[in-house]
């Protein structure tokens, strides 16, 4: 069984925001997937849309699977770099702003029938 993998990394969004989706999508077959990642409300929805497209092209170019027998087989998020970043506050104090950055994983395999 061939599995087919694709990675986004130092995206722009914090990795508890992108689990959310990731979870909507974890087992299910292309299709739905696809579908719930059209429909979702969620900005990261738009990247992790892409990183399943890769995905699914990589799976029929490079590795000649049937694209309609395909599932997310893993789907993760890993935490990236973050960027601090100094907000000036009163009394000549500074708070830190972190902006977090994901690593995100898709993993896509044929099913077996």
């Amino acid at each position: 069984m061939e599995e087919v993998k694709s990675i986004g990394k130092y995206v722009k969004v914090s990795p508890r925001k992108t689990r959310l989706v990731i979870d909507l999508i974890r087992g299910k077959e292309i299709e739905q997937a696809l579908n719930i990642l059209v429909l979702s409300d969620k900005a990261v929805s738009k990247t992790i849309l892409k990183l399943l497209k890769s995905a699914v092209a990589n799976a029929e170019n490079n590795f000649e699977l049937d694209v309609d027998s395909l599932y997310v087989k893993k789907a993760y998020v890993d935490q990236g770099p973050t960027q601090k970043r100094m907000r000036p506050r009163a009394m000549g104090r500074g708070n830190v702003i972190r902006k977090r950055t994901s690593h995100i994983t898709l993993v896509v395999a044929e099913k077996n029938f």
